[in-house]
């Protein structure tokens, strides 16, 4: 099957950590190469944002990266996206009337993406499906009057919702939110991200500990929602322990980041400097040994849609403790691979990390359990295969619709 994966802001070759480059990113890159192993012929179309990008890379084996000429060929925030879309809609359409490789299904990531996937893919009687991967209620409603989304995102979200042959939640908080946003049950099948369970293992060689001390890793672009000031606050629960944040810009730009310089704040605030290291981005590769590294993975959003790197740590046998938000509680079994505790409640975090720092053999046993719920229920390879049958099926239906209008 020929398949589309529209993803108009992130990009599966970017470099992960910045603003905008993140769990989306990862996602799109894992599910083109697992659809691929499975047999299909993926095409993955976002925006050009720089000029010496060719229009079309070669990924790996069967799966190409299309840079699509929307708006300038540069960087652009993607709150800043929404102009562009219709001129990426024409560019995709156009592409595909006078290619020689058309889809035979659409799958728009996020609600842009969405926008461009339908109004092109319908002039080609093509079936769309949509994972939102953030939703803008959910935004407004944690972030308020700092929320930057387009004011008509949310009700795009929800004609959306209707209009695609098929929503692919990625949670049951996810599902839950669209019913109430009032897109129809039975238009969405629950498929969650998954984990590259060949990369991220429990062997395999672990990033060094120079001082020794017990490391609680957390990993994440460098923005407020992330909840890393809540582990900071958290640290002086755990006086022996180190904390490490992986994420933001490389190198020497790491401490030209605003968020960057709020968080040492934050760390000197507490007396807890000493303790607490940014490590800034990481190559993609090169996460495994990070998380083999840690004792424990903390994951601390505010409000989380999904949620990869929980699953990361899990699948390297590493045990998690994650706020009881979104797809966290989904992944996250309390008490049998992890923890959970109220968000931005670094009181409630510093006693979780504490107690299981202090544990060895619960932290075993979750590690344990962790990676058997990685490997049974996140793997690439379940995913590509639940959403094979997805795409089968909505295709099948937009055929015998249209033998039936004939």
């Amino acid at each position: 099957m020929r398949i589309a994966l529209i993803s108009e802001h992130a990009s599966p070759l970017a470099v992960l950590g910045g603003e905008d480059a993140g769990g989306q990113n990862t996602h799109v890159a894992e599910l083109a190469a697992a659809l691929a192993g499975a047999g299909h012929d993926v095409r993955v179309y976002t925006r050009r944002d720089d000029t010496d990008l060719p229009v079309t890379v070669r990924m790996l084996d069967g799966v190409a990266v299309v840079h699509v000429p929307a708006g300038p060929p540069e960087v652009i925030a993607k709150d800043d996206l929404l102009p562009h879309m219709k001129p990426f809609s024409r560019w995709l359409v156009d592409r595909w009337r006078r290619d020689d490789w058309a889809p035979d299904v659409v799958h728009a990531h996020f609600w842009m993406s969405g926008l461009a996937g339908i109004t092109a893919a319908r002039r080609l009687g093509v079936p769309v499906l949509l994972t939102y991967h953030a939703l803008g209620t959910v935004k407004r409603r944690h972030q308020g009057a700092s929320d930057t989304s387009p004011g008509r995102r949310i009700g795009y979200e929800r004609a959306l919702g209707r209009a695609v042959d098929r929503v692919i939640a990625q949670s049951q908080d996810e599902l839950r939110e669209l019913i109430r946003m009032g897109v129809p049950a039975d238009r969405m099948t629950i498929v969650p991200s998954g984990v590259n369970v060949a990369s991220f293992a429990p062997t395999g060689p672990a990033q060094e500990r120079p001082d020794g001390r017990p490391r609680v890793l957390t990993v994440g672009r460098l923005v407020e929602r992330k909840g890393f000031q809540d582990l900071i606050r958290a640290m002086p629960a755990v006086p022996d322990a180190e904390c490490v944040v992986v994420g933001g810009p490389p190198g020497a730009e790491l401490l030209d980041d605003p968020q960057a310089r709020r968080l040492l704040a934050v760390a000197r605030e507490c007396g807890v400097a000493d303790r607490v290291r940014l490590a800034g981005a990481v190559p993609r590769q090169e996460m495994a040994r990070w998380y083999r590294s840690a004792d424990v993975l903390v994951a601390a959003p505010w409000y989380e849609p999904f949620g990869l790197t929980p699953l990361e740590a899990m699948a390297c046998g590493v045990p998690v403790i994650g706020t009881a938000v979104g797809g966290l509680t989904d992944t996250i079994v309390d008490g049998v691979t992890g923890d959970l505790v109220p968000p931005r409640d670094p009181a409630a975090l510093g006693a979780a990390l504490h107690a299981l720092l202090a544990d060895p053999a619960r932290r075993a046993g979750y590690a344990t359990a962790a990676l058997e719920r990685v490997r049974g229920h996140y793997s690439w390879q379940r995913a590509a295969a639940q959403l094979g049958e997805v795409y089968e099926a909505v295709v099948s239906q937009v055929r015998q619709t249209s033998q039936v209008v004939a």
